[in-house]
């Protein structure tokens, strides 16, 4: 992973906030956000929170004295979450790394995490960390997505970005956010992290956008692709935009867009 994938910052958060969350993240938000309401936890860790999503739909259905500690890498996008979250005095929000995680052992009955494990630099020592500070019988509840072939606009933008640096095509979507899809490799991860009970099941959803050019913009302004187009060239961020948005109406249509989303959801106990 290139050190630019993991950089939030910038405009990156609210274009991520106001694009990407609506176009591939609140569906699966929502699903996780039931699986953790469900197990009535009393004390919630959730990592790699990002702009908030999840947070802001599993906060209304926690019991009134959870503790609930939101922590992500990126300061700027957790500054960002917690502007949009309201007042809620059972939530802290605290700037953390997942793979040395600034709690006791044993601290929390669930940690969930909302597409960064593609994102740790040692998923081991990450999901090791999760289940330290998890209680006996606790849960980590995480989600990756699958292979970018089963993500339609993201392999869209891929491939058209691509036409415009064909010496150097960026491939940050395809490197990182879906370059962790095999489950194989995923539970003997799990496995050597000590987790001995893992589920995982593969969800398909429905990815829609009120335009091609919205879904090409989410990708190209609200992700680190951005990153990666303007290290070859920032006067070429527009053209790279515009060559996303063309190859997704020319398949999808020139009004409202929708296209195949596919992520594994995975949940682990010691």
């Amino acid at each position: 992973m290139a050190a630019s994938d993991k950089v939030f910052a910038g405009s990156i958060p609210q274009f991520y906030d106001t694009l990407m969350v609506p176009l591939i993240f609140e569906a699966y938000a929502a699903d996780m956000a039931a699986r953790v309401a469900a197990t009535s936890p009393g004390a919630v860790l959730e990592t790699a929170a990002g702009s908030g999503v999840v947070t802001r739909l599993l906060a209304p259905q926690l019991r009134p004295d959870v503790r609930y500690v939101v922590t992500d890498l990126n300061q700027a996008m957790l500054d960002y979450a917690a502007t949009r979250q309201g007042a809620d005095s059972r939530i802290t929000w605290q700037q953390a790394d997942a793979l040395d995680l600034p709690f006791a052992d044993a601290s929390f009955d669930v940690v969930c995490c909302q597409f960064g494990a593609m994102f740790f630099p040692d998923r081991v020592a990450g999901y090791a960390e999760a289940r330290r500070v998890l209680r006996p019988g606790g849960r980590f509840v995480f989600n990756v997505w699958d292979r970018i072939e089963d993500n339609a606009f993201a392999n869209e933008v891929t491939n058209a970005v691509a036409t415009v640096f064909p010496h150097d095509p960026p491939r940050f979507l395809a490197r990182t956010p879906h370059g962790y899809h095999d489950v194989v490799q995923i539970r003997e991860d799990l496995g050597r992290a000590g987790f001995s009970h893992i589920t995982i099941e593969t969800h398909e959803k429905l990815s829609r956008a009120v335009s091609a050019h919205a879904a090409a913009t989410a990708y190209c302004h609200g992700t680190p692709l951005r990153n990666e187009i303007e290290a070859r060239d920032a006067s070429l961020l527009q053209r790279a935009t515009d060559a996303a948005t063309q190859t997704i109406a020319s398949r999808y249509g020139q009004g409202t867009v929708e296209g195949k989303i596919q992520a594994h959801v995975v949940v682990a106990q010691g």
